[in-house]
Parts: C-alpha cells; structure tokens; sequence
C-alpha cells in the first residue's frame, strides 16, 4: 500500500490583481525529507509556501494534507494541521524571553503560577535538546543574536506541534559552524519523520542535505528532482533559463587613495551595551573590503555610522579626506556615500510608496529631479522606467506599493537607487540575502563594475563563500571589534569560521 504524501498542493493558483504568482502549480512533499524549493525572485515559491503557512488563501486549487483536502484561512489553521513556518523576518517580541515567545497566542498562557511556568519552560528545553537546538530559554529575545532568536522559531513550531516545517533561507544568518549545526538538526527531523520544506539559493548546501528540490520559474513548477540525479549546473539552468556563471573576479590590481578612513570607532547601541569597540580600518579606490561575521556583532551599526544614521561616541570617520563632525545623512549622501541597509523595508524603503517615490529618496533635490521645488512628474516617471528595465525590477506598475514587491525585487530598487548615484563608496550589507543565483549574479557584477571604475566597496555579508569570491582584503568582526585580517589570498572557510566564533588568535598563528 502507498502512502499519502505528507502535502500535496494541485493545480495552486495565486492572483494579485492582474500579477499572477503562482500559475497551475503542482507540488508534494513525502514524509520524513527534506524537500528543497528553488527559484528565481519573483518566480512564486514564497507565495507558495505562505498559502501553506495560512499567510495567503490560493485564488484556485487544493491542498492535501497526509492525503486529507483541508482549507487554511489562517497561520493558526495551519499549525492545527501540523504545519509550522519559520520566517526570514522573525515573528518574536524582543522584551519577552524565549519560553514567553513560543508558549505567547496559546490558550494555557495566561499566567498561572511559577510551577506551571516552570514546567512549561522544562517541556520547551526538553524539545530543544531533542533536536540539537540549544537556546537560552529564560534570556530576553533582545539579548540574543540573530542565529539564536532562529533557534527560538524553530523550536517555537515544534513545540506546537509542527510535523510539516518549512524555512525561509535559514543559513543566511549562521556561522558556517551554526550552518552546519542546523543541518544535523535538519536530519534529525527528517529521522523523526517530519517533513522540512526550505526554501534557499544555496545551491551547494542544497545538493549536501536535501532528498529532493522542486524549482520554479515565473510562477510555474518547472520539474521535481532526486539530488541524487542532478548537480548545480543543471539546477542553475532551471533555475534562470541560462547558464549561469556567476561573476568573474578580476585579477588583483593595486588599490588607489583612501576613499574611507575609520579610526577607533565606537558605537552604542542602547541599552548599556556598545555595539562597535575602537574599529580602525580603510577602504581605497579601486577596492572591496570585505567584513565576514555573525550578525549582531556590530556590523549592523558600523554601517549605520558610516552612513550618517548613526552617532558614534568615539573616534573618527574621513570620507575621501573630510572629515565628519556628527552622524548625518545629508553629510553622506552629500559625499558620495551609497548604502544598502541590512534591512530594505526598515531603514532602505517606504513600504506604502511607489517605485517612483522610493527612487527619488536621495535625489529628488538634484536639478534634474526637481525645479522651483516641483518634483518633474513626467521626466521622473520615464527615468524611473528606465531603472526598472535595467534591474529587471518585476511589478506590476510604477505606482506600485514596494511591499507588494518581492523581496527580491525589493532589493533591485534599492540597488538601482544606490547604483545609479554614481557613488565614491558603496556600502552594501547582505546584498544577495534572499536572492537567487540570478539576481545574485547580477549584483556581484554591479559591485565588481563598481571597483573596476575606481568606486570603493565596503561589502558586510555572513555569506562566506560571498565575501571571498569579491573581497581584496577580509576582516572579521566579533563583539563588536575587528578580531582579524587577512588579505583574499590568505583567506579559508575555517580561518574565517574560526575567527567568526570569537577567537582572536587562530591556533597555530599570530593574532592579527
């Protein structure tokens, strides 16, 4: 006797407007594996998997679940049917403390005494053990870095009781130590008989742990294939339509004058805590300098000072000789200064504007954009066209609402706001987080373009394999200061990854 596929989704149809996302799509997952989701930005998988989650209802379709056809209206039908999803944008209250978050919306939560607190927290720690998922579960959410408020979702939807699991891009914010701590979490699951559903553009890690990987393109479900039948290459052409080769890195040339100058900066970030500790470091013409690191060891605000958002408390920031007195944006924009924030829809767009008004963000001051303060509708509207052609921005008009956008999508704007600047110094953190091997290609390129025309490039990314394919030199940041540094050359996965963990001399050799 066959059994039941643990999820089925036939003929999935998904309809915004006139924007179809999902188009007829076909899609199971059996129990006990790890089923891998690939696609392009835009081509309709996270539209796919936030119908399964309860997000989004299918404008046509069924879904089938261990061979039952249910209806989910809401994330709370979903996980009553066994199904739990874990975003890239974590669902957490900051003040509260791990056992608050995942024990918070259920019915037994209000307070009932320490005893039953206790035994709560007890029960929540026993699951994280189980799977390898080690948490703090008495320590407030703002205390934890980002690796570890993931460990806290997942473990949040198997303590209620998921059996169907699906990640949003969950490495992208992991040491590759943690990364590969949350594959052998991934494989016990898969030994529990519970199904994990993830979506990523890592194509290698795809081909290390997954059993089997759909791919979509253009809302369509292209083809579903054992890893053991396919490779990388043919995964990538399904993937975009082509042969992806990624960008190709230029031989070393010999870096110019100092575009940027860090000396001994110091940033505080609240709370009593000092997010940057005496960072002292520059960036030249002609160069990318690459900052590898755990997210929340201060690259995060290094950035925003560097940017003008931020205050420091000490130390000296020069761009391009001048020196700034105080954080300011205008300073920045002013000196040529681009940035792609860490987070595109908190501090890089406005979520309820068009794609006109958010490319107009930084220039709408310019001549060209404006004249006796009237913004140029129609020369504006054809300028921002023009962009949208360039980046291969997907939507369905120029007045389109960014947060309808994919989050892809989303990052091309930003991109092309920040590209067609002509900046002196590009500072992009997490440029390719959530992209695709396309998209990802085309920015690597667009930060390349950027260093061969003279630009200085600060690039901060936790992507490893990002940072030493673009960098000239690498450092690492951990607790807030740069513990080490090494030129591109010189560089490996595990000098890195040991440096990424805290430790300021790698065994064997000098401290940098």
């Amino acid at each position: 006797m066959t059994l039941p596929y643990a999820l089925e989704m036939r003929g999935i149809r998904k309809q915004f407007g006139s924007l179809v996302a999902n188009d007829d799509v076909d899609f199971a997952a059996k129990t006990g594996e790890v089923h891998a989701l690939l696609g392009e930005n835009g081509a309709g998988k996270s539209t796919l998997m936030c119908m399964l989650s309860g997000v989004y209802r299918p404008t046509a379709g069924d879904i089938l679940i261990r061979g039952r056809k249910v209806s989910i209206r809401s994330p709370k039908d979903a996980l009553a049917l066994g199904v739990g999803m874990v975003f890239q944008q974590f669902r957490l209250v900051p003040t509260l403390t791990a056992a608050e978050n995942i024990i918070l919306g259920e019915k037994s939560s209000v307070w009932r005494g320490a005893s039953w607190m206790r035994r709560k927290t007890e029960e929540i720690t026993a699951v994280a053990e189980r799977f390898g998922l080690g948490i703090t579960v008495d320590r407030p959410v703002w205390q934890m870095s980002v690796g570890e408020q993931q460990r806290v979702e997942i473990v949040k939807v198997l303590y209620r009781g998921a059996d169907i699991i699906l990640l949003d891009e969950p490495t992208s914010v992991l040491t590759p130590g943690e990364a590969d701590r949350l594959f052998e979490t991934l494989l016990k699951l898969r030994a529990a008989g519970k199904t994990v559903i993830l979506t990523t553009h890592k194509l290698r890690e795809v081909m290390a742990f997954a059993d089997r990987i759909s791919v979509m393109r253009k809302g369509r479900m292209l083809k579903t294939l054992n890893r053991l039948e396919t490779n990388e290459r043919e995964l990538a052409q399904l993937m975009v339509g082509r042969n992806a080769t990624g960008a190709v890195r230029p031989e070393a040339g010999t870096p110019g004058k100092p575009l940027l100058e860090v000396e001994g900066l110091t940033v505080e970030a609240g709370r009593g805590r000092t997010a940057v500790r005496g960072v002292s470091f520059t960036v030249r013409e002609g160069e990318i300098v690459g900052i590898a690191g755990v997210a929340g060891n201060g690259q995060s605000e290094l950035a925003e000072a560097l940017a003008g958002l931020q205050a420091w408390s000490a130390g000296t920031i020069r761009v391009c000789g001048r020196e700034w007195k105080r954080a300011s944006v205008r300073t920045a924009i002013e000196s040529g200064v681009s940035l792609v924030p860490e987070n595109r829809m908190k501090s890089g767009l406005a979520g309820s504007l068009g794609i006109v008004d958010n490319l107009l963000m930084k220039t709408y001051r310019e001549p060209e954009r404006s004249r006796f303060g009237l913004l140029r509708g129609r020369r504006n509207r054809e300028w921002a066209r023009s962009l949208v052609e360039r980046f291969d921005i997907r939507a369905t008009g120029l007045d389109t609402p960014v947060r309808q956008l994919s989050g892809g999508n989303q990052q091309k704007l930003l991109l092309a706001r920040e590209v067609d600047r002509d900046p002196k110094l590009m500072i992009a953190v997490h440029p390719t987080q959530g992209l695709d091997i396309g998209a990802t290609e085309s920015v690597h390129r667009l930060l390349l373009g950027l260093r061969a025309s003279g630009r200085g490039v600060l690039l901060i990314s936790e992507d490893l394999d990002e940072v030493m394919q673009l960098s000239d030199r690498i450092l690492v940041m951990s607790g807030g200061s740069i513990v080490g540094e090494m030129s591109r050359e010189n560089a490996d996965r595990e000098r890195i990854g040991l440096y990424m963990a805290g430790l300021r001399a790698v065994p064997g050799e000098a401290a940098s």
